[in-house]
């Protein structure tokens, strides 16, 4: 009777959310965690199942600075963002392309879901060109160089909508590349954001180590349960957003500002926070609107 109960809540939604896209994105804490990611997984089968047309960005930092460690390769983050030399492209490629995409299909695939790979690299779905020094929120008042990090110029997503039209669900890694075809790291929240706008997405979800936005980020209680673009801007202002959240609040602006409905930021830690968004009414996260 519970479970009939549950299906009976979720009804509606399922009707209205039925063949809409989902851009999903989900990082390093996931990607750490076997069993978050098993839930993850398992929430993204049956939101594909029930006719949900998911477009799952996935990120890896954690798994990279970890490999480039073990080879002994230094990181270096301003702002919340990663600076990226030739020999970090090398393990960008290795890691997100490869290893963590590949694993992500495979999951997939165990719950019955059609998935596959591609890299922003693919068929000329992502063409950024290299980022030139720029000063940036939380990095100072010098301009950083990033290396070999992209700011995109287009985003092409007729590939993407073929692998959706064909009930497929593309697991994108955030690579992109420049008129030359050199490969570049782009943050894997601005793509799955750019993704978002381009497919007119229904909602952007963002995934993290966190339960949504805070006030005090080890206090759980002090969660924004919603905030609009002007409170947004106001917050990175005010500088009570630090770190990797700035990029995340600041691509979901633009998300909002260029046709997606809604951006939510969930916690990916805590089992089912995307089933309790998607199926009912009183959500969970920090939902963020225009």
């Amino acid at each position: 009777m519970e479970n009939i109960n549950v299906l009976r809540q979720a009804l509606p939604f399922i009707q209205r959310f039925k063949n809409k896209i989902f851009v999903i994105k989900i990082g390093g804490e996931a990607l750490d965690n076997e069993e978050a990611l098993e839930n993850l997984i398992e929430d993204i089968a049956l939101l594909h199942l029930v006719g949900i047309r998911i477009v799952l960005v996935h990120g890896g930092g954690k798994q990279t600075t970890e490999t480039a460690k073990a080879l002994g390769i230094e990181t270096k983050f301003v702002g919340g963002r990663r600076v990226t030399n030739e020999e970090t492209i090398d393990v960008l490629k290795m890691i997100l392309a490869g290893k963590l995409n590949v694993e992500l299909l495979s999951m997939l695939k165990r719950k019955g879901v059609r998935a596959t790979s591609v890299s922003g690299v693919a068929a000329g779905i992502i063409e950024a060109k290299k980022r030139p020094p720029r000063t940036v929120p939380g990095g100072g008042d010098e301009p950083i160089d990033f290396g070999q990090v992209g700011d995109i110029v287009r985003i092409d997503t007729s590939f993407i909508q073929l692998m959706l039209d064909s009930n497929y669900v593309p697991v994108l890694s955030p690579l992109g590349s420049d008129e030359q075809g050199n490969v570049l790291n782009i943050n894997a929240d601005v793509v799955a954001s750019r993704i978002a706008s381009e497919l007119r997405a229904e909602k952007l979800l963002l995934l993290t180590g966190a339960p949504g936005v805070m006030v005090d980020l080890n206090d759980p209680t002090t969660l924004i349960s919603r905030m609009n673009i002007a409170e947004i801007k106001q917050a990175i202002a005010d500088g009570f957003i630090q770190g990797g959240m700035i990029p995340k609040l600041e691509e979901s602006v633009r998300c909002l500002e260029n046709g997606c409905e809604r951006v939510h930021i969930l916690s990916a830690l805590e089992p089912h926070q995307l089933l309790l968004e998607v199926f009912t009414e009183s959500g969970c996260g920090t939902m963020l609107v225009p």
